[in-house]
């Protein structure tokens, strides 16, 4: 079990651990009952972004939220015990997903979340029901976006060792710029890095930016692809977008790609807003999501005699 220091007033939950076939223990929380939200957070975020969203909508559904291997309260393992790739985090969540017998699943994804669950749902569509994206992919960079020279500078071994994990780099960064409307308080800004501490914790942190895949050349390429390939499977699923248009990297030609590719999409686009638009936007986002709910209902399986 992974200690970290955050007040049981901000993250008042009692979460699980699945030990994973590699080993390595899962965190995951698990509150409610109802149709069930599978909330699967980015980099460097944890659980701890979706908890306002946890608390308000436990109460009419089943909510997990894992935390990513590496991440929050899951264990951190080394290189030498896990890959701290795409695949292995894609079936991370369908052996979390198998143990916990969940289905109908309503996906809400954000960042590297996105990628992760839309993969998942790609490759297991008859689980996934309805879906809810903020600022996230589920495809390669665009043509038109070109990665951030400080995200190329990242994804060296040598200086994103000293940067990411040495200086916690990205993690103080992102706290600091990815609220626009409203800035993290010093109070959430240290409990949004809280997991990540030293240098040993901020391993996941450097390996999600060495895994974002540019060419064919880099290990998740394929599995980019495959998601990116076979997303208009998931074109007739409810599907609702809320997006921070001030976000460092999913800015609107991530936006464009998405209305380009899911013309059927409800999209509710901010444009002061930023990355961890969730927070930017407060009780707004889980209002809109929980309308969008309550107007896309899973409809119950019919039963045959």
């Amino acid at each position: 079990m992974v200690n970290i220091e955050v007040s049981k007033k901000l993250y008042p939950f009692t979460g699980e651990y699945l030990p994973l076939a590699h080993k390595a223990k899962m965190h995951y929380l698990d509150e409610g009952a109802g149709p069930t939200l599978l909330c699967l957070h980015g980099n460097p975020t944890w659980s701890f972004y979706y908890r306002n969203l946890v608390g308000r909508m436990r109460n009419a559904y089943r909510v997990v939220v894992p935390d990513h291997i590496g991440c929050g309260l899951s264990d951190k393992p080394g290189d030498e015990a896990y890959s701290y790739r795409l695949e292995q985090r894609v079936e991370d969540i369908e052996e979390l997903v198998k143990t916990l017998g969940l289905k109908d699943i309503t996906l809400i994804l954000h960042d590297w979340g996105g990628m992760i669950g839309l993969s998942f749902a790609t490759r297991n569509p008859s689980l996934v029901k309805r879906i809810i994206l903020m600022n996230t992919s589920g495809f390669p960079l665009p043509k038109t976006k070109a990665l951030p020279f400080t995200l190329h500078l990242s994804r060296t071994p040598l200086l994103g060792d000293i940067l990411l994990r040495g200086f916690n780099a990205f993690a103080v960064t992102a706290s600091w710029i990815g609220c626009k409307y409203k800035r993290l308080s010093p109070t959430l800004r240290k409990a949004y890095r809280a997991p990540y501490t030293t240098w040993n914790n901020r391993r996941a942190v450097h390996r999600f930016v060495q895994d974002i895949p540019l060419s064919a050349k880099d290990p998740s390429w394929a599995t980019v692809s495959f998601t990116d390939k076979h997303l208009e499977s998931l074109s007739d699923k409810p599907m609702q977008i809320i997006w921070g248009e001030k976000d460092f990297i999913f800015d609107n030609h991530f936006l464009s790609e998405w209305r380009r590719r899911m013309p059927k999409a409800e999209i509710h686009s901010y444009p002061e807003g930023g990355h961890y638009i969730l927070e930017d936007l407060g009780d707004e986002a889980i209002d809109l999501m929980k309308d969008f709910l309550n107007r896309h209902p899973i409809e119950p399986a019919r039963v045959y005699h």
